[in-house]
């Protein structure tokens, strides 16, 4: 009897440390790091005549490499004019228009997986959906050499389960930016159109254009609704918004004061833009522009813009010979970090 009620004690006693183990385990728990450019955000430098570049910084600023892909790779060439970083799962993919080169990297280490090298010809930016990536080529540009320069823009299909080339979508027009929303491709023809590009997935075929005026270009889809920037040459800068249930349009014109806008965001429901070295926000609710300048940099040339983690991000162009620098503010304007990186920095992504 004695032994019995031993072995009842001895087994409650095992059962109690054994659970208040796991539940220590579990608000214990190591979380190991996926590489070392995890939790931060990247900036994508162009280069010249020379090879383009991927810088690094934490989120908190603490950690910063200025060539992340020569330091994960060696010498193995990114490419030249590099132009946009898009993600899918583990793997970033970085387009050098200037090479035909998509370099696929593991986006928390950056080493090198494998590099798309066909069916590009002058590739500009890139999305994902259900596996495939589809990216915009500019092909060939407009001039007396080239005279279906205006016409012959493509979208490159590529699988992302091998990184190869599968086909292409003529687009019978000039393409840029692109973004996928809900099995659709919407593209902005920044040159010689005024029509926002809509291509169904599919089936691969284009839709009914939407007509929203020339000189389109950075464009945000908010709420089943695409914000899109212009800034035509002589004319009134505008944001389009073209709700997608039905492809309608409204537009917020700008005064004359705010011509030559340049780049555009959403960050917490708000639309920010930019004129010049000058950052503006406005509710995506608003009717009209605003005015008054959150910052004005003190830059060379705006060439790269985000904001994002309760932060404005901004790249001065730099003569494109040189390193150049990378400005990061608070929503209210204060400058936070100064980050000298590669030649030309273009654009931002975040990696959290």
């Amino acid at each position: 009897m004695k032994l019995s009620k031993l072995l009842l004690i001895a087994l409650s006693v095992s059962l109690f440390v054994s659970c208040s183990s796991d539940d220590d385990t579990d608000d214990n728990e190591v979380v190991i790091p996926k590489g070392q450019y995890e939790n931060g955000f990247f900036i994508l430098n162009e280069g010249s005549a020379g090879q383009g570049s991927v810088s690094f910084s934490s989120d908190d600023f603490s950690v910063f490499t200025k060539d992340a892909y020569t330091a994960a790779n060696g010498n193995d060439l990114l490419g030249k004019y590099a132009q946009n970083i898009f993600f899918n799962g583990d793997n970033a993919y970085i387009i050098a228009g200037g090479s035909n080169v998509i370099n696929v990297v593991n986006r928390y280490t950056f080493k090198l997986v494998a590099k798309i090298e066909t069916g590009l010809v002058n590739p500009r930016y890139g999305v994902v959906k259900d596996g495939k990536a589809y990216v915009t080529n500019a092909n060939t540009y407009y001039g007396k050499d080239y005279p279906n320069g205006n016409t012959d823009d493509y979208v490159a299909v590529i699988n992302l389960a091998t990184n190869t080339y599968e086909s292409k979508i003529d687009l019978n027009a000039t393409a840029n930016r692109i973004i996928e929303e809900n099995g659709k491709l919407y593209i902005t023809e920044p040159y010689n159109n005024d029509k926002l590009l809509v291509v169904n997935i599919a089936n691969k075929t284009l839709e009914t254009p939407v007509t929203i005026g020339s000189s389109a270009d950075t464009m945000e889809e908010e709420n089943g609704t695409l914000y899109i920037l212009r800034g035509p040459y002589g004319d009134r800068s505008e944001i389009v918004k073209v709700k997608l249930a039905d492809k309608s349009v409204s537009k917020i014109t700008f005064p004359e004061s705010l011509d030559g806008a340049g780049y555009l965001d959403i960050y917490q429901s708000k639309i920010y833009y930019t004129v010049g070295n000058s950052v503006y926000s406005i509710a995506t609710s608003a009717a009209e522009a605003s005015t008054t300048a959150i910052l004005t940099a003190n830059l060379g040339y705006l060439y790269g813009f985000a904001v994002n983690n309760d932060h404005i991000f901004l790249a001065d162009s730099g003569d494109f010979k040189a390193d150049s620098k990378a400005y990061i503010y608070s929503l209210t304007g204060s400058l936070q970090k100064e980050l000298t990186v590669g030649v030309g920095p273009n654009g931002f992504y975040f990696n959290d």
